[in-house]
């Protein structure tokens, strides 16, 4: 039924009709309230009908059919204008809406495209004024309603040479239809560019939307399943659903997807689902908007509760309510996806090849290979593209849903388009016996030992629905939300792209890569971290604390279905349950100490286990955020890595490398000349100093401290006492590393630690780690790696002054630096951008408690970041009588998680319980005070 005739759109022009009323002449100023009002009283009714589950679409098209009166009763008003003032018009107009509207695809904040089309022949001043009136008429008053509108001029020849000359041109006016206006204007317009498009190669357009789909995906991460998915531009949006609609246009004529299934391009089954995907996302997008003040298509996680309760999910609980809502929204966005990818084969629409920059050898040798039709298994492979030979392939063995992975992958080949849908049509055939199966269980774990090619293999899986089914463990994390700190995709997303990241490690993808590969291959079964990493998180269908333990468990009976030797499972298990424990230790524990590489051997127990580890903490960290993982970070973990490998030889052969390496260290710096430095000098540093001192700090650093030091001392027979020595500062940039690091040397004092962190935070900068190290003579040297807060080396120019200064302030002045702390995060607060921070609540939390292995005692504190607080909990440790010997600084998400050593300042008598249990109470309040 065309619009007009639809008894909404009879509605809204009586309404209008009944409240759009004006005297002759009636200024637009005076007409405007009426507009306003109509606007915000049919706003409320598409408000009220939208919460109510009506259709999402049925309610763009009702925005579209609002905004069309509107125009439509501006349009008459101008022309009556013009007629009273001007007399006769000189020419007929339309006046088209193109893009989304044309499409009448509103939500409430969308843009309001509108062309005034005019004939081919048209000049004169009787037609400039008459395009003025109408420019004021309609288009001032359409602003003046909050309407964000883009608007073009045009007659027939120059609309078609914008086109021509602009894809985005091409497709508003591919879209267009006339709101008013001569009819007759429009229709000819509309044949002369669909003789030009039919003209037009249309190979150059679909590389052109080929590649804009590209780069949208790219942004996306090349996945669905992001936390925080952008509705409109992101995998399975609605631009990849107009999209193919768009190249099936301008290719061969086909304007729906009710054409496609008339052409037998498209089932009526498929066509139905992706007509309730695409109603889901415009219902999302509509509350969305709704939502937000101005236009966005992110959905952020703090906004996904109130939108699902919006669309009417009825869960009490939160987060229920959230991963159903979200399930939907994947399930919808998965259907867009994966029709539009089906259709672009079954209609030929495909980009040439490009050039991937790393293959397998073995991809390399079947490019080469030029192969017959191959008939295996009910399966017929031509052209690298595999077939099913019948229809009941399936039904006569329900085993060859899982075979016909394997195969593919064997054959580096795709699937043909009718057998993904038989697929994805009988995934129910996959019952317990196909489960528990011996046959198809020796396949996938074939499919597990292909490095290099296991990814692409599983997501083709996963997304026909086959290995949630097959795996059911595996199929509770689909489109599972993971309310955490880190992860920025979904539960099941990130596992797989955790594979992808060891397909990379065994094609050396590049060199950080390699270095990860060359360690995992010195394992026994290297190929057995494919099986690990799928499993890794399965404990997470049960909650996402304690999911390692319980990730035992739940993997246990999978290992016995799959036959794993009683070994491997005891290794597979053990990653499984500590999984988590290798960043742990080099986040929270000072790695440069002997003790905690000691510590972390006992741990792991074998050096199998520790390359395991080692790899498979990599790829899940480079799998959880595209940012998560960086140089830094990555030199902490080959850092713990290689110290604990060290212990799993002979113990004297350590002490011996040891003293072998701070001898190397010490000849290397005599062996240098540094200006100032004498020989004296050096050798009590290296007589000053602790032995962990010397075990990661490079010769450069070394000599940097010595010059420190020197500049120091020079200073002692100027200055009146101790206390008034200024603290000699080193502030560089470190590319690699892409922070800067501080160094601080100076007389040790009490509260020294807290006085730099709050210098830092007034230079307005974020702490990223810290190290501090003291020689027996008092001198301290303190450590700081600092960032912008965007993130890399700090840009402020003027942070290196305002530091110096403030440190002065508090060490030479004794001046008390938290007023002006306070003052900073009360400028901060006022325009604080919460992008990134974390949506969920959380409880904030202080431990205090005795590391028995490291023989240390550590505060581990985890609350909201904010400018200070390092500042204020090192203040108070001090305050308590406790000195700070380390200090592991991180915050991500707006997350802080900080862990500190401590010591007794008095008499080293750290193990005085009613002491910490004051301080921890203290800690307690103070981050539950923020």
């Amino acid at each position: 039924m065309p619009i007009q005739e639809n008894p909404l759109f009879r509605r809204l022009r009586t309404h209008a009709h009944k409240r759009l009323v004006f005297d002759p002449g009636e200024s637009r100023s005076k007409q405007l309230p009426a507009y306003k009002r109509f606007m915000e009283l049919e706003n409320t009714m598409l408000q009220r009908n939208h919460r109510k589950g009506a259709s999402g679409i049925k309610n763009c098209q009702a925005r579209a059919a609002m905004i069309d009166v509107v125009i439509e009763n501006l349009f008459i008003a101008a022309l009556d204008l013009y007629a009273t003032q001007h007399g006769r018009l000189p020419c007929k107009m339309a006046v088209l809406a193109t893009g989304g509207y044309g499409r009448r695809e509103l939500n409430p904040h969308s843009d309001i495209d509108i062309m005034f089309l005019y004939p081919d022949s048209t000049a004169g001043k009787n037609f400039d004024k008459f395009q003025e009136v109408l420019t004021e008429e309609i288009l001032y008053p359409l602003w003046d309603l909050g309407l964000k509108v883009g608007h073009a001029s045009r007659n027939a020849k120059e609309a078609i040479d914008e086109a021509r000359k602009e894809i985005q041109s091409k497709n508003a006016i591919l879209e267009s239809r006339m709101i008013c206006g001569s009819e007759p204007l429009f229709k000819k317009m509309y044949k002369q560019f669909s003789d030009f498009c039919k003209k037009e190669n249309s190979r150059d357009y679909i590389l052109q939307r080929l590649d804009d789909e590209r780069i949208r995906h790219s942004k996306a991460g090349n996945t669905i399943y992001l936390q925080e998915p952008d509705i409109k531009n992101g995998v399975g949006g609605l631009r990849d659903y107009q999209n193919i609609l768009w190249m099936a246009h301008i290719k061969f004529g086909y304007r729906s997807f009710a054409d496609l299934v008339k052409a037998k391009m498209l089932r009526p089954d498929e066509r139905q689902d992706m007509n309730a995907a695409y109603n889901l996302l415009l219902r999302t997008r509509t509350e969305l908007h709704l939502q937000n003040r101005r236009p966005t298509d992110k959905l952020n996680l703090e906004q996904q509760p109130l939108i699902a309760k919006y669309l009417n999910y009825p869960q009490e609980d939160i987060f229920e309510r959230v991963e159903a809502f979200m399930k939907d929204y994947y399930t919808a966005a998965r259907t867009i996806y994966h029709t539009s990818e089906m259709l672009k084969e079954r209609l030929a629409l495909s980009a040439p090849p490009g050039k991937s920059n790393k293959i397998s050898f073995r991809e390399a040798l079947r490019s080469r290979q030029h192969l017959p039709v191959k008939k295996v298994d009910g399966f017929s492979i031509t052209n690298k593209v595999i077939s099913a030979e019948n229809n009941k392939i399936f039904d006569e063995d329900p085993t060859r849903l899982v075979r016909v992975f394997r195969l593919l992958q064997q054959f580096g080949a795709k699937l043909d388009p009718d057998l993904k849908y038989l697929i994805s049509r009988s995934i129910l055939l996959i019952d317990h016996n196909v489960i528990q199966s011996p046959a198809a269980a020796k396949t996938f774990c074939s499919i597990l030992r292909s490095p290099g090619e296991v990814y692409q293999t599983l997501i083709l899986m996963h997304d026909l629905g086959v290995l949630g089914r097959y795996l059911p463990e595996f199929g509770k994390l689909t489109c599972m939300v993971q309310h955490e700190y880190y992860h920025r995709y979904t539960a099941d997303a990130h596992v797989l792209r955790t594979i992808r990241h060891l397909d990379r490690v065994f094609i050396k993808y590049d060199d950080e890569y390699a270095r990860y590969e060359k360690e995992l291959r010195k394992n026994d079964d290297p190929l057995l971290l494919y099986l690990i990493l799928l499993l890794h998180d399965i404990g997470k269908a049960e909650g996402v604390k304690g999911h390692a333990v319980s990730g035992v468990r739940i993997a246990q009976p999978i290992l016995d279905r799959f036959d794993i030797p009683a070994q491997q499972q005891e290794q597979i298990l053990f990653i499984i349950r500590s999984h988590l424990e290798m960043a742990r230790f080099w986040q929270k524990f000072d790695i440069d100490d002997p003790q905690t590489a000691q510590s972390f051997a006992e741990f792991i127990e074998d050096p199998e286990k520790l390359r395991f580890l080692y790899v498979h903490t990599y790829c899940d960290a480079r799998g959880t955020a595209p940012t998560l993982w960086n140089s830094y970070k990555d030199s902490m973990h080959r850092s713990l890595y290689f110290r604990t490998i060290e212990q799993f030889e002979d113990k004297h052969v350590v002490e011996t490398k040891r003293q072998e390496r701070i001898t190397m260290l010490h000849n290397k710096i005599k062996d240098r000349v540094i200006e100032g430095v004498s020989e004296e000098e050096i050798e009590a540093h290296f007589s000053l100093l602790p032995e962990r001192y010397f075990i990661n700090t490079h010769s450069d650093e070394i000599e940097l401290h010595l010059r420190m030091v020197n500049q120091l001392l020079g200073q002692i027979q100027t200055a009146e006492t101790m206390g008034a020595l200024t603290p000699t500062i080193d502030w560089r940039d470190d590319i690699d590393l892409g922070m800067s690091v501080v160094n601080v040397v100076t007389w040790d004092r009490a509260g020294l630690f807290y006085k730099l962190a709050g210098a830092l935070s007034l230079a307005g900068v974020n702490i990223v780690s810290t190290k501090a190290i003291s020689r027996s003579d008092h001198i301290t040297i303190d450590t700081f790696y600092i960032m912008d807060p965007e993130g890399g080396t700090v840009s402020n120019t003027k942070a290196k002054g305002i530091f110096e200064a403030r440190l002065e302030e508090a060490l030479i002045q004794g001046k008390e630096l938290m007023p002006a702390i306070k003052e900073l995060e009360s400028r901060q607060k006022a325009k604080a951008i919460t992008k990134d921070m974390l949506p969920a609540p959380f409880p904030p939390s202080v431990d205090v408690y005795h590391e028995l292995s490291l023989k240390r005692t550590i505060i581990e504190v985890q609350a909201s970041d904010r400018i200070g607080l390092l500042y204020q909990l090192a203040r108070l440790i001090s305050n308590k009588g406790f000195d700070i010997s380390f200090a592991r600084i991180a915050t991500e998400r707006g997350v802080a998680m900080d862990t500190f050593y401590i010591e007794n300042m008095h008499d080293k008598d750290t193990d005085n319980t009613t002491n910490l249990l004051a301080l921890r109470e203290e800690l307690d309040q103070l981050v539950r005070d923020q």
